[in-house]
């Protein structure tokens, strides 16, 4: 016989949380394979690559989707659904602005990133890409001190949003870096414009995953 009221726990919105970290942390690989491929000038897969991205993309937003539209109503959570979804909200952002960075990268397919900024566009890739994946981390800790309240993995949850600050800081700084070298190297007024936008639109990414780490900080605080 099912019990009405241990029904009202059984569905949990971590879960579909979780889910979606997991969805952008794929895309996220994805995203980090087409900017490779732009950079290599024969690759021939970069309009391929960004339709993957787009498709990972709606993955993602249908598992938001379901998150949003399947919340029974008389569910008990331990947190305020306005902040789950906040948080939601910018775990997506993510994936906007990968996508937005190869959108930008397609408004100028011939052009490539200048060799003496090619490593430190890698850089700043890679280093948007480390936040990304401790989302699957937070999300996965998080819904498991949501089910047992244990002080200690209350901690670890917060050890590892720590981390993705860290993480956050080292992108900002590259961003930074990698701005400044174009000024220095670049002439071309259009090039400037296209890379220091290209660097800033990539450093959203990590922007986007500390904003997510600051909801989950906020969900678990006491």
């Amino acid at each position: 016989m099912r019990l009405p009221f241990l029904s009202m726990f059984i569905t949990s919105p971590f879960a579909g949380l979780q889910e979606h970290a997991e969805k952008v942390k794929e895309c996220a690989w994805a995203f980090q394979t087409a900017f490779e491929c732009y950079n290599a000038r024969d690759c021939n897969t970069f309009d391929e690559l960004r339709r993957e991205v787009r498709s990972l993309e709606n993955q993602a937003d249908a598992i938001k989707r379901r998150i949003r539209g399947h919340l029974p109503k008389g569910t008990l959570m331990p947190v305020d659904k306005f902040e789950l979804f906040r948080y939601l909200r910018e775990q997506d952002n993510v994936l906007d602005a990968m996508d937005d960075a190869l959108d930008w990268l397609s408004y100028r397919p011939e052009s490539g990133i200048p060799e003496k900024l090619t490593k430190d566009f890698f850089l700043l890739v890679d280093a948007v890409i480390n936040p990304v994946e401790l989302l699957v981390e937070i999300t996965a800790e998080a819904r498991k001190y949501f089910r047992n309240f244990s002080e200690q993995q209350r901690v670890k949850v917060k050890d590892i949003i720590r981390r993705l600050r860290r993480q956050e800081q080292e992108a900002d700084n590259l961003e930074d870096l990698v701005k400044h070298k174009v000024f220095s190297f670049e002439q071309d007024a259009i090039a400037v414009f296209h890379l220091v936008r290209l660097a800033e639109t990539i450093g959203h990414v990590a922007d986007h995953a500390e904003n997510a780490g600051d909801m989950m900080r906020a969900m678990v605080a006491r």
